[in-house]
């Protein structure tokens, strides 16, 4: 059903946006990213209808723009890299933290995944879930909160994604993981963040660091510093 209504918005002929879109997938896949289902679910999905009607002109560069709240819409490179390096299979589930605009998780309701989403924002989190709604977005489940300790109800995890920066990882993701799932989130304060791999293997974990990047900063509990 989902992708079945992206393809249809993306082949309208009346749609402006369909060129800046190819255009925007095929930059992502000159950068390196090459995972089919993450390219066709972002050429698919109307990305412009999730920016502030000022934006949308610029809905399709390869940059974040704003949101509101102190909040962007992440990069769509920087999505793309951190849904592919999810490895995630259709029917996993996965959790992000910070849903923002709800376009990651829209990316990866597109690919099959189980989506669930937490967003601390309660203006933010409300605006997300209409616009998928009224999009048509399924397998997305909604929670306004603070996402520093997970949603461990619906635990474990194929994989977490975090689109706010922490200066040090939450352990209650780490332990919301299933054997073998991967946390993707980007560590470090403003102006000194990398994006970070974290793969479970039984009481091990083994870290990546995958590039630069630059994120807002994670606010809740994970704002008030290292936990012992």
């Amino acid at each position: 059903m989902l992708g079945l209504l992206f393809a249809v918005l993306a082949a309208e002929a009346h749609d402006p946006y369909q060129h800046d879109r190819g255009a925007m997938v095929d930059l992502i896949k000159q950068r390196g990213v090459t995972d089919t289902a993450v390219l066709e679910a972002m050429r698919r999905f109307p990305r412009h209808e999730l920016v502030p009607a000022s934006f949308r002109a610029d809905a399709y560069g390869d940059h974040p723009l704003p949101v509101g709240h102190g909040q962007t819409i992440s990069q769509p490179y920087i999505v793309a890299v951190m849904t592919a390096a999810a490895r995630l299979k259709p029917g996993d589930k996965v959790l992000e933290i910070g849903t923002g605009s709800g376009y990651q998780a829209a990316i990866l309701a597109g690919i099959g995944a189980k989506v669930f989403t937490i967003e601390i924002v309660a203006e933010l989190a409300a605006a997300a879930q209409a616009n998928l709604t009224r999009l048509g977005v399924k397998n997305v489940t909604y929670r306004t909160g603070d996402g520093y300790k997970g949603w461990p109800e619906e635990a474990p995890f194929a994989a977490i994604i975090v689109t706010a920066a922490p200066e040090v990882v939450p352990a209650p993701l780490l332990q919301q993981l299933k054997d073998g799932g991967r946390l993707v989130i980007p560590v470090g304060p403003i102006g000194d963040q990398n994006l970070e791999i974290h793969e479970k293997h039984g009481r091990a974990i083994e870290v990546h660091r995958s590039m630069a990047v630059r994120f807002v900063t994670m606010t809740g509990e994970a704002s008030r510093g290292p936990k012992d």
